[in-house]
């Protein structure tokens, strides 16, 4: 799978405003944001959706989100 934008960003290739990271989630700014303090909450792991997530993971990227919440 050829790596998308958000790997690239996990990966500085890409650079972003990190608001936390743990050993399976990336948090960051939004570069276009709907409001002041847009985040976006992603898992470390590359899928295709989200639902094929491991549930590790999953529970990680939803923990991530309560917690910068």
């Amino acid at each position: 799978m050829e790596p998308t934008i958000f790997t690239k960003i996990i990966n500085s290739e890409i650079p972003s405003h990190k608001i936390y990271e743990d050993a399976l989630t990336y948090v960051f700014l939004d570069i276009y944001p709907a409001q002041p303090g847009h985040t976006l909450v992603i898992p470390k792991e590359q899928v295709e959706f989200v639902w094929d997530l491991d549930d590790k993971t999953y529970q990680a990227v939803m923990e991530t989100t309560k917690k910068v919440a």
